[in-house]
């Protein structure tokens, strides 16, 4: 069985004639390792196909599985540990806390792991030397650039070295030479053994990744891989 497996994926929202199919009948397959794009148009479902794969909203009909575990067969609290253990998140908006510093900001997702402080911040240490920003761990948000910023937000959502990172739009709000860091160091994560799952709308963005899943009205498709992946 394939790393990732969704499996007749249906989200729907509302009943009878207002019913809105999200998502409807998706079904892919990723391999562990794979650096995976989600298109389509505003409103085509990438989002709400994002959030099943987050395990945060479960799907009307089929199943979605990771390293062969139905994630909505899970209870409430072993799906958070199952998010804590197996999944990253990166989104458009940084969501960096203003008063905490750099490296404080990185140890979030260690906040419920029982281990010493000493060890957690050893561990966003080594997240921050990953994305390159080691020496600015003690600054707080708003003495660090924009791009600088998303570098944290990736670091948090890799220190505790989870197998699945899902980004939502990562450079949604950077500029171009910034964006194309951004990717440059997400490809670095992808080559290290991280399988990645990123939605956008960029097809500049797109080209770095191996293989592209296109949605329009709920639906999947196109299933294609990268001709020319950007390096």
């Amino acid at each position: 069985m394939s790393f990732i497996v969704a499996d007749n994926l249906t989200r729907n929202y509302g009943s009878g004639d207002a019913t809105v199919r999200a998502v409807e009948q998706i079904n892919f397959q990723i391999e562990a390792g794979e650096f995976v794009g989600v298109m389509g148009e505003s409103g085509a479902g990438k989002s709400t196909l994002l959030s099943i794969m987050g395990a945060m909203n479960a799907p009307t009909h089929g199943r979605f599985l990771i390293d062969a575990i139905d994630i909505y067969a899970l209870r409430q609290e072993q799906r958070a540990d199952f998010r804590r253990e197996y999944l990253g998140f990166v989104f458009q908006s940084f969501h960096l806390l203003p008063y905490l510093t750099v490296l404080e900001n990185a140890m979030l997702p260690l906040t419920t792991i029982k281990r010493p402080r000493k060890e957690k911040r050893a561990m966003a240490a080594t997240a921050l030397a990953a994305v390159g920003l080691a020496e600015k761990a003690d600054r707080l948000p708003n003495q660090i650039s924009g791009g600088e910023k998303e570098r944290v937000a990736i670091a948090r959502a890799i220190v505790n070295a989870p197998p699945v990172l899902l980004a939502d739009e990562p450079t949604g709000n950077l500029d171009s030479k910034t964006t194309h860091e951004i990717m440059i160091l997400l490809q670095r994560l992808n080559q290290q053994g991280t399988t990645i799952i990123m939605v956008t709308h960029s097809h500049e963005c797109a080209g770095y990744t191996q293989r592209i899943l296109t949605v329009a009205d709920g639906k999947l498709t196109d299933t294609s891989p990268v001709r020319n992946q950007a390096a």
